[in-house]
């Protein structure tokens, strides 16, 4: 895949552009189903597929004390983009003067002007420019002005739930990680460095871990985990707990991954932490001996939820089903 930053370096570049737009924060289902709807368009125009998305995302620049925390980070959504076979990706580096752009300048001056774009699949609630004043109405107008089609994508279901990277982000801070990995169509997974911990795992415990800075993303709800850990390209089993260690009397909020039959030395490595399963609350307990008993329980229960993994309703392929709602959710206007 391709990928320009700014719309400077494009010069009209990309063979028959079919386009789509938008945050793509969590590259789930929904989003999925966008991109295999561009594929499709591109295919019949014989043309590129192509998705424009933004860095930072736009409420970071707009609203950064009520932003959300993002699903995904941004390397990681242009690998799964990627995955999603678009042969194109336009990064818009966002700030506040990209943001006072009408709506009519962004159809002509970028889309038209500097894209050349031939087709265009959005949701059936997109809107954009300045204000947020254009809207699918508007979008159709421009697209019989500069000659582009126009194809509304109705909002994706799986089993009668639309996703959306709202929703997502409720049921991993509710914990509910099975919902929210059917819904994304893979595990939920934050990333982030194996920072110094305190010394209790291996030393106190008998359960070495390692301590993860988190990285500002989406935080499941505390409590202990069933997790894949991937280092250094390999991909482990795991026990997570995620929280704030009540026993010792912590306040900070922690992940500390205890890792399955692995003893390298990982400090100061990227670490991602794929959440499989929530197993239990966090609690207290009345001492060491009752805690470490605990956690020879969670790491026995994380072994038996993973080994099972492989029947969990995760996958980044869109069902024939899905397929066929997309085709029979979507109207085409030529332009």
């Amino acid at each position: 895949m391709k990928v320009f930053v700014g719309v400077q370096e494009i010069a009209r570049s990309i063979r028959n552009p079919v386009l789509t737009i938008g945050n793509f924060d969590g590259v789930h289902r929904g989003h999925q189903a966008l991109f295999h709807r561009v594929r499709e368009w591109a295919e019949k125009l014989h043309g590129e597929s192509v998705v424009m998305t933004f860095y930072p995302q736009p409420l970071k620049v707009l609203a950064p004390e009520t932003g959300p925390p993002l699903i995904t980070l941004h390397e990681k959504k242009l690998e799964l983009i990627a995955s999603c076979g678009i042969d194109v990706t336009i990064v818009i580096p966002f700030d506040r003067e990209f943001s006072k752009i009408s709506a009519p300048s962004f159809v002509k001056d970028i889309l038209v002007g500097k894209i050349g774009v031939r087709a265009l699949v959005v949701g059936y609630d997109y809107r954009f420019g300045h204000g947020r004043q254009g809207d699918i109405d508007f979008l159709r107008q421009m697209g019989d002005e500069h000659g582009f089609f126009v194809d509304i994508v109705s909002g994706i279901r799986v089993e009668e739930t639309v996703v959306s990277s709202t929703l997502i982000r409720q049921l991993i801070k509710d914990g509910d990680l099975r919902e929210a990995c059917r819904l994304l169509g893979r595990p939920y997974e934050v990333s982030g460095t194996v920072v110094t911990g305190r010394g209790r795992g291996g030393r106190l415990l008998g359960f070495p871990t390692a301590n993860v800075r988190l990285s500002g993303q989406a935080c499941p709800r505390p409590g202990v985990y069933a997790v894949q850990a991937e280092v250094n390209g390999a991909i482990y089993g795991g026990a997570a707990n995620l929280g704030y260690n009540p026993t010792f009397g912590d306040d900070e909020l922690s992940l500390e991954v205890h890792i399955f039959d692995f003893d390298k030395d990982i400090y100061g490595k990227p670490i991602s932490v794929r959440f499989i399963d929530r197993l239990r609350d966090e609690q207290r307990f009345s001492g060491m001996e009752e805690l470490v008993e605990q956690i020879r329980k969670d790491v026995a229960r994380a072994r038996e939820v993973l080994s099972k993994e492989g029947s969990l309703s995760c996958r980044g392929i869109l069902t024939e089903a899905e397929r066929e709602f997309v085709g029979g959710a979507c109207q085409a206007r030529v332009g």
